[in-house]
């Protein structure tokens, strides 16, 4: 994977990490963050390497399924 270092002027970054695919955007100073293309809501950074290990944490400990 590609370090984000090398990336920090970018306002957008993506890579695939553990077959899942994650992206980062930065939009007005917050960082937004996309697992496997999906926004997931309800959560902005203020550094692009907050949201980059907040992505690689849910990647490694996967939240277990939802009951309904």
């Amino acid at each position: 994977m590609n370090t984000l270092e090398h990336h920090s002027e970018a306002e957008f970054w993506s890579e695939v990490y553990g077959e899942r695919s994650i992206a980062i955007f930065n939009h007005y100073g917050h960082w937004h963050v996309y697992l496997d293309h999906v926004l997931q809501h309800r959560v902005l950074f203020a550094s692009a390497d907050d949201a980059l290990a907040w992505l690689m944490r849910r990647v490694d400990q996967p939240l277990p399924a939802r009951l309904h």
